[in-house]
């Protein structure tokens, strides 16, 4: 088990009542963080919250809506006594062939994936500068390694990936770091939605999807979050890509 002690920081993780969200929302309480998620299913958000213990603020809103978003921030801010990190985490998911994409699919996806993010970073500017804080964005393999029918959320999560470049430059004179952390596959509810475990072959799909990465398995909510929390850790890192995806954007498969 890795170290890094998040003792008394304030995190706003977005997204955080299901999947890589939650599972890094536990392992920053286990390492004395106060934590707030925030996600737009209320029956989540409340479960996890209950769950969780007194250290944790849950908070129903859409990020996509500005009055949600200042909202958000404003109670991370008062149930943490400032803000440390922000995790940009919250996602979208479409799959299907570009000649079947609806615009406002596409119009969905970029401002739940990269707009809002964008925004919220900018709420919490003030905040985190006050804190020498940092912005984490959630990246996705898909950027480097082209899966078929994925090409809208490759789309938004290349933007991302940049993003966090512009922006480690763009803030790194106000002492804040912006860094990414990229899965491979990880047994998540998102992916349950897209249908990639969900019918009468999935156990033989885990094991094909297990097979195309290089260390013969698929990831688990725990790790993504050790790799999130090395990144809060690292006071002189910024503008990093971190793949934490098991070998599966080198392009290799498991023998």
């Amino acid at each position: 088990m890795l170290g890094f002690s998040l003792k008394d920081l304030s995190i706003l993780i977005t997204g955080g009542g299901s999947g890589i969200g939650l599972g890094a929302a536990k392992y920053f309480l286990e390492r004395g963080a106060k934590v707030t998620i925030c996600g737009r299913r209320e029956n989540k958000i409340n479960e996890a919250a209950d769950a969780l213990g007194s250290s944790i603020l849950g908070m129903v809103g859409d990020i996509t809506r500005g009055d949600d978003r200042q909202r958000l921030v404003e109670g991370a801010v008062r149930h943490g006594g400032g803000l440390d990190v922000l995790v940009n985490n919250a996602a979208n998911m479409y799959r299907g062939a570009i000649t079947e994409l609806q615009e406002d699919e596409l119009t969905d996806i970029f401002n739940s994936n990269v707009i809002a993010g964008m925004m919220l970073s900018g709420l919490c500017v003030p905040h985190l500068e006050k804190r020498e804080g940092s912005i984490l964005f959630v990246g996705s393999v898909h950027n480097r390694r082209a899966f078929p029918g994925a090409s809208p959320y490759a789309a938004t999560k290349a933007a991302v990936q940049s993003l966090t470049q512009v922006l480690a430059a763009e803030l790194g004179p106000r002492r804040i770091r912006v860094n990414c952390v990229v899965p491979g596959a990880v047994f998540t509810e998102i992916n349950q939605r897209a249908g990639l475990f969900d019918d009468a072959t999935a156990r033989a799909r885990l094991q094909g999807m297990a097979g195309m990465h290089a260390l013969g398995r698929i990831g688990t909510e725990r790790e993504i979050a050790e790799a999130m929390s090395y990144l809060i850790s690292a006071k002189w890192t910024t503008g990093a890509i971190v793949d934490v995806d098991g070998g599966l954007g080198l392009g290799l498969t498991h023998e």
